[in-house]
């Protein structure tokens, strides 16, 4: 492909800079501990937003690095540089949907044909390259379309020709979050609510998008919007999102049409003033940066409260929830009592007593399975490597749950996700409806290790014994998400002492420091650029309780049970743990026996059984990664002298304790999770209930197998980052 050389070069000293922070982002990331990306993509984010004209000059920028990677991947992999493509690809993205500026098709084109290009890339490269030149094509073809779409969704702005809906649930883990820490968060993140009225939001969209589709806005323009009454200012509203929409689903075919009813809108705004538009009216591009979504701060008090909050946002003016879903039930009711029973059992979100005369009605049958159907596909959709449907409005609505704290909450969420799957299999009340986003921020309530200034520096030795193992995964799966996320949450830590230190210098927080702006905008940048899920793997538990309770529950890093009698002699024990030599006449723990799976090289499964002596067993998760390619469980048996400590890997596992004694299981380092008097404990990967489906007609079966068998039935939690899994 030929390039000229204004495309290549930089053409003025301010694309001069702007190559030079780009070039300074990509160098820091190649520090594993580095700190600053986060900072200097956030200056890049606010050079666009306080000089709109740059961005061209930034997307030009942008193209020349990604054709450098494209020019020469063998040396690319050998450098192991290709992580730089997700940065650029997304840094990308962001300009093109936050610029104010027109941008020529001509330069849209060569960054098409990048993109293009980039496709042969293996994953997940190819898959954010695909995101991404979606929306670059849908930008080109309907100039604006990014901008208002995303503005519509996160504001709720009502329209008849675009019904999406978004909000942004913040559950924080109250065992992590003081009470100080929750009051500023709080204040910090209720800024984003303080936004403009409708009509000024409306306003602005119709500036913008007239200035990205027609490269001017002039200030008559302006002053005509201003001088509007509300009621005309929704009618060139509506007209624009009309337009807009109609050249979305035409495509290319549309670009033409579209243009010509903006300058049709254009002229009718105009219309109100008599005089000729002359050249000292033009104005230069208007900076209105892109308003922060509606967020909902919440503290993860009760088991349910993500299903509530779900429901009710989903719900929400639905002419009544309940009544709504009796009359709908009531109108399905076959007339047959047991199907009636059957009803009011669901009603309560329980399950049906069994009836001794079953009775199985053909449309309840009916119901279940493409209930089910529809449960895998959404499955389906979280798979890594799928990129986002462009068409956003196919679900009404679409909730972004971003979760705040370590292991712990990440495993409340785990049995959240796990619950929901549950109810909906029963019957669809969410999934018709709504999108789930799910989103994670490691924060610690953990100090930092002597010697380190940065609490989220991570390293494996500081994970192995703190609550941030699977922040450290997903750290280094995803080095964007590392550098972006991981790194987030020492600020957030740091957000009493700052506010103490403003209050010092007597400054109001009513005007909000630029550290507030800053975690602001991050967390806007992840919820709208993180679109890949890395599947975290979710374990099923079965405990038998000495009173002969069976209880059942989930687990998604991390499971420990210990002999409570040998709780203090492993403590008193520390200091002699170092000989070599078997002291004779030690006790080294409890008998028990425990029965797994072995997965050798060649797959094949070995069912072993063995009789242990140890005092505690700590089970980890390993997660697949792109080495592995499977995901297992590491065992370790830990005596009371760490040299006779032992360890296996597998999926499945049985332990059973002997001698009279019970454990004390504890779930994802969560002591609030935590049961005693266990007897017996067995582990496997989860299912996932929406993928299990019991057909009862004949004619439903091949298409139940067809998609079972390309379909991974356990259960995963999808974590949302930047590029899924990088190699």
């Amino acid at each position: 492909m030929a390039t000229s050389a204004v495309d290549v070069v930089p053409s003025s000293a301010a694309e001069s800079q702007l190559c030079r922070d780009v070039r300074a982002l990509l160098k820091d990331m190649n520090n594993q501990r580095g700190s600053l990306t986060g900072r200097l993509r956030w200056s890049l984010e606010k050079k666009v937003e306080m000089d709109p004209s740059c961005s061209v000059s930034l997307i030009k920028v942008l193209l020349q690095e990604l054709r450098a990677k494209l020019k020469t991947p063998e040396q690319a992999r050998k450098q192991n540089s290709n992580m730089h493509i997700i940065p650029l690809l997304h840094t990308l993205y962001y300009v093109v949907i936050q610029s104010g500026s027109m941008v020529r098709s001509s330069l849209y084109q060569h960054v098409f044909e990048c993109l293009t290009n980039m496709l042969i890339l293996p994953l997940p490269y190819s898959a954010v390259a695909l995101g991404t030149l979606r929306s670059i094509k849908m930008e080109m073809n309907t100039p604006g379309s990014l901008y208002q779409r995303r503005v519509m969704a996160e504001q709720n702005l009502k329209n008849e020709h675009f019904t999406s809906q978004e909000k942004v649930f913040v559950l924080a883990d109250p065992a992590v979050f003081s009470a100080p820490l929750i009051k500023t968060l709080r204040a910090y993140l209720e800024v984003s609510n303080m936004v403009c009225d409708t009509p000024t939001m409306k306003k602005n969209l119709v500036l913008r998008v007239l200035q990205k589709g027609m490269g001017v806005v002039c200030q008559r323009l302006v002053q005509t919007l201003e001088a509007s009454g509300d009621q005309m200012v929704d009618k060139y509203f509506q007209e624009v999102v009309q337009a807009m929409e109609q050249s979305i689903k035409l495509g290319a075919g549309g670009c033409e049409d579209y243009l010509n009813r903006l300058q049709h809108i254009y002229r009718d705004i105009l219309a109100a003033y008599r005089e000729e538009l002359t050249p000292t009216d033009q104005s230069s591009d208007c900076s209105r940066p892109m308003p922060f979504p509606q967020i909902s701060f919440h503290l993860w008090k009760e088991e349910d409260d993500l299903w509530n909050l779900l429901v009710n946002f989903t719900l929400h003016d639905s002419f009544g929830v309940v009544d709504q879903e009796k009359n709908k039930r009531h109108s399905d009711d076959s007339g047959i009592v047991g199907d009636l029973k059957e009803r009011e059992a669901e009603d309560a979100e329980q399950p049906p007593a069994p009836n001794p005369a079953p009775v199985i009605t053909r449309r309840n049958a009916l119901r279940s399975t493409v209930d089910k159907l529809r449960l895998m596909k959404e499955k389906m959709e979280t798979c890594p490597g799928r990129t986002p449907v462009l068409n956003e409005d196919r679900k009404c609505r679409t909730a972004r749950v971003l979760v705040m704290g370590d292991d712990r909450v990440l495993g409340r969420l785990a049995n959240a996700y796990h619950s929901i799957r549950e109810r909906e299999s029963k019957r669809l009340i969410l999934t018709k409806k709504l999108d789930l986003k799910l989103y994670y921020i490691p924060v610690t309530d953990e100090k930092p290790s002597s010697g380190s200034s940065d609490s989220f520096c991570l390293d494996e030795e500081a994970v192995s014994e703190g609550r941030l193992s699977l922040a450290f995964f997903l750290g280094t799966v995803d080095p964007w998400y590392n550098h972006n996320i991981n790194s987030l949450g020492a600020t957030i830590s740091t957000l009493p002492s700052v506010v103490t230190r403003d209050r010092n210098e007597h400054c109001h927080l009513s005007a909000p420091p630029e550290q507030n702006l800053f975690l602001l905008d991050n967390l806007c940048y992840y919820l709208r650029c993180g679109t890949q899920p890395v599947n975290l793997p979710v374990y099923r538990v079965r405990m038998t309780i000495s009173s002969c309770q069976l209880v059942e529950e989930v687990f998604v890093s991390h499971l420990e049970a210990e002999v409570p009698e040998f709780r203090h002699l492993k403590q008193s024990q520390e200091p002699s743990a170092r000989r070599t030599r078997r002291p004779k006449g030690d006790v080294f723990g409890a008998v028990i026996t425990v029965s797994y799976t072995e997965k050798s090289l060649s797959k094949r499964e070995a069912v072993k059984g063995e009789a242990l002596m140890t005092s505690r067993v700590v089970i980890t998760s390993e997660p697949a990664a792109v080495i592995t390619g499977e995901d297992f469980l590491t065992v370790r048996f830990d005596s009371l002298y760490s040299g006779y400590n032992t360890k296996i890997q597998t999926q499945n596992i049985s332990i059973k304790t002997l001698e009279h004694r019970t454990l004390s299981v504890c779930l994802d380092k969560d002591s609030r999770r935590t049961y005693t008097n266990v007897q017996n404990v067995q582990i496997s990967p989860c299912l996932d209930p929406g993928c299990n489906i019991r057909s009862r007609f004949s004619f439903r079966s091949e298409r139940e197998l067809l998609l079972s068998k390309y379909l991974d039935k356990v259960l995963s939690l999808p974590i949302n980052t930047f590029s899924s899994v990088t190699p």
